[in-house]
C-alpha cells in the first residue's frame, strides 16, 4: 500500500476545515473515510487506480466526531450519524421496533467482525463492486477508460436495469432499504450545508460514469434521517446471494405498505443488485396502489420485466427480481 496522510477530525468543522485546507489537490486526492473497510482494506490495498478511482494521498477519519456516531430517535423518526456501526444498527432496541426493515438490512451485511467497525456512511457510499472496475488489467468507463468490459465479458452479476456505458451494480444493502424508507442524507462541505433525499442521492452512469452520488469532493455525509414507518406498516426485506456466507446481493428487495380492505394503500419498494444505483420500482408500486394485494402482487410484480433490460448472461436476474418482490410483499402482508 501507498503512504498517504491521515487527520482525525474532532468536529464537523474540523473536517470541513481539512477539507477547505486540501482543496487544491486534484479530485479523489482528499478522502473522508469512515470505517475504512472498502477504501483501506480494498481500493488502497489493492492499488487500483485509474482517473475514476484516484488513490487519495489525504484520508480525513470522521470516526473520531461525536456527534456523528449513534442513534436520535424522535417522533417522527431517527437520525443516524454516518460514522455509526453496522453493529450499533443491528443492536438497537429503537431501530428493531420503529424501523426494523433498515435493521435487518444492516444484519445482512458482511460478518459480525466487518459490521462491528463498518459505518453506515462507508456503506451507503461505498465504490462499485465489479470485477472488471477493480481489475487493474481493466481501464474501464468508470475508471475514465473507453470501454464497458461487462459488455462483452462474464455480466453474470451486473446491471439489469439503467445501465448504459457500465453496468455496474450499486453494493450497498443499507442504501437499499433507506431508499425504500424515504431517507434523506445530511450533508456537509465548504460551500455549506445541505440535505438530500435519497431518491436523489444516487447518480447513474448516464448521469455521469465517474460518479455514483451527488456528493462533490469537498463534501461528506455527516448523518441520515429515516422517517418513522406508518402505523400498522408492513414490511419486508429479502436478500438473494450466490453464497451461504456473507456476500453482496444478486437481488434484494426492501420494501413497506400500508393495507386498507386488503389493498395497497401507500407504500414503497427498493431493489438492490440489479441496477447501477439503488432502485426504486415505481412500476411495481403503481401496479399495486389501490389493488388487492394477494390477488395482484404476481402480475403487479411482472411488471420489474417491463423496465429490464438484461446482458447476455443475465437474463435470470430477472426473475429472480420478479419472484423475489412477489414473495418478500406476500410474506410481509402475512406476517408482519
Amino acid at each position: 500500500m501507498r503512504g498517504f496522510e491521515l487527520y482525525d477530525a474532532g468536529t464537523v468543522q474540523e473536517a470541513v476545515a481539512l477539507l477547505r485546507k486540501f482543496a487544491d489537490r486534484p479530485p479523489g486526492a482528499v478522502k473522508v473515510v469512515g470505517g475504512g473497510s472498502d477504501l483501506v482494506g480494498g481500493i488502497m490495498k489493492d492499488w487500483v487506480a485509474g482517473k475514476g478511482m484516484p488513490i487519495p494521498e489525504v484520508l480525513i477519519d470522521i470516526t473520531t466526531i461525536k456527534e456523528l456516531s449513534g442513534i436520535r430517535m424522535a417522533a417522527d423518526g431517527a437520525t443516524i450519524g454516518a460514522a455509526t456501526t453496522l453493529t450499533e444498527i443491528v443492536d438497537s432496541k429503537d431501530m428493531n421496533e420503529k424501523l426494523p426493515l433498515l435493521a435487518k438490512s444492516a444484519e445482512s451485511i458482511a460478518s459480525p467482525l466487518i459490521r462491528n467497525f463498518g459505518t453506515v456512511g462507508g456503506n451507503i457510499n461505498q465504490r462499485p463492486r465489479c470485477w472488471f472496475f477493480r481489475g487493474e488489467d481493466f481501464n474501464c468507463y468508470k475508471k475514465g477508460g473507453d470501454f464497458c468490459y461487462a459488455v462483452t465479458g462474464d455480466n453474470r452479476y451486473h446491471a439489469i436495469i439503467g445501465g448504459e456505458l457500465c453496468y455496474i451494480v450499486h453494493p450497498s444493502d443499507t442504501a437499499t432499504a433507506l431508499l425504500a424508507l424515504n431517507a434523506k442524507a445530511k450533508i456537509a462541505g465548504v460551500a455549506g450545508d445541505r440535505e438530500v433525499a435519497f431518491d436523489s442521492y444516487f447518480i447513474g452512469p448516464r448521469e455521469d460514469v465517474l460518479r455514483e452520488t451527488v456528493l462533490k469532493k469537498d463534501e461528506f455525509m455527516t448523518h441520515v434521517t429515516v422517517p418513522t414507518m406508518p402505523a400498522g406498516a408492513k414490511w419486508g426485506w429479502t436478500k438473494l446471494k450466490d453464497r451461504e456466507v456473507y456476500d453482496f446481493a444478486v437481488v434484494s428487495v426492501a420494501t413497506w405498505f400500508t393495507v386498507e380492505n386488503g389493498q395497497w394503500k401507500d407504500g414503497r419498494i427498493a431493489l438492490g443488485g440489479v441496477a447501477p444505483v439503488p432502485y426504486r420500482a415505481k412500476v411495481v408500486e403503481d401496479a399495486l396502489k389501490g389493488k388487492d394485494i394477494k390477488a395482484t402482487a404476481k402480475q403487479a410484480s411482472a411488471a420489474i420485466r417491463t423496465v429490464s433490460r438484461p446482458m447476455s448472461m443475465n437474463a435470470f436476474k430477472v426473475d429472480l427480481a420478479a419472484g423475489l418482490i412477489e414473495r418478500t410483499i406476500l410474506e410481509a402482508l402475512g406476517g408482519k
